[in-house]
């Protein structure tokens, strides 16, 4: 029998353009119909940003709200992630949008050099979003670009900020922080086992690492990721298409792993949401 793995698709990020890829859903109404698609074929929980007029990235509550009732109305049971990611907005705007109570919310647990600049999530700061989230009802996905990361996640549980059990993701291949190697995803995966043992883990792989990482995570039993937020590329050929053509690369290679895309149902069972 073969064990279920949640897809997670990310289906529009902070950083990608109509003038890198007309692939990519910017407005409400694209984002619900791509997150459809995705769903189609086997995503069971999608990750949201929205954008401003002009395409920048936008904390607006009522462009996460629209997304938010679209997917529900379009893709019943997937899970709904907001990002209070940082890239291109204001810190103290960030986490606008929890009182809308999606599912989960992303949670990054420190601070990181990014390409461009430094991705800033000061202690407080954090604390605070965590106990958003707690008021809320929604589970927070740990966001780890660094190892140190993954120990600040299990002192959040030391302090009340943090339920068990917790969802990591593991994000490789980002310039100036953790590259995409088989052997660190290895160690990640042994500490988490030690600090948060019940614990429920996927990875990203940026850029070219995307399918690579996806197939590592297959083989260890872990979650996948995968969207044009993180790729705009099927291959090191061509542009790809669409979201719903990333998640099916994913689900075509599953069996080989012993694995099948998680229904949502599935997908919520494995992470506790209701």
């Amino acid at each position: 029998m073969t064990k279920p793995c949640i897809i997670t698709v990310a289906i529009t990020g902070a950083v990608p353009r109509k003038e890198d890829t007309l692939a990519v859903p910017v407005t409400p109404e694209e984002q619900i119909e791509s997150t459809h698609e995705a769903f189609e074929v086997g995503a069971s929980l999608v990750h949201i940003h929205v954008r401003e007029d002009d395409e920048s990235p936008s904390s607006d509550p009522e462009k996460f709200l629209r997304v938010q009732e679209g997917v529900k109305k379009f893709c019943p049971g997937m899970i709904i992630q907001f990002s209070t990611g940082g890239r291109g907005r204001d810190q103290v705007k960030r986490g606008a949008m929890l009182f809308h109570r999606p599912d989960m919310a992303s949670l990054a647990t420190g601070s990181v050099n990014f390409p461009r600049g430094i991705y800033e999530n000061p202690p407080d700061f954090v604390d605070d979003l965590a106990a958003q989230m707690l008021k809320y009802q929604i589970k927070p996905e740990i966001e780890v670009f660094d190892v140190a990361m993954l120990y600040n996640a299990a002192n959040l549980v030391k302090k009340g900020l943090l339920e068990e059990p917790v969802h990591v993701q593991f994000v490789l291949g980002v310039p100036n922080a953790l590259p995409a190697r088989r052997s660190i995803l290895d160690f990640l995966v042994s500490e988490l086992d030690e600090v948060l043992p019940n614990a429920t883990w996927t990875a990203a792989g940026i850029a070219r690492h995307q399918f690579e990482v996806n197939k590592w995570c297959l083989e260890m039993g872990g979650h996948c990721r995968t969207g044009l937020e993180d790729n705009i590329k099927y291959d090191k050929d061509r542009l790809a298409k669409s979201n719903a053509e990333l998640v099916q690369k994913v689900t075509e290679v599953a069996n080989e792993y012993n694995r099948h895309p998680a229904t949502s149902d599935e997908a919520r069972q494995l992470l506790g949401l209701n």
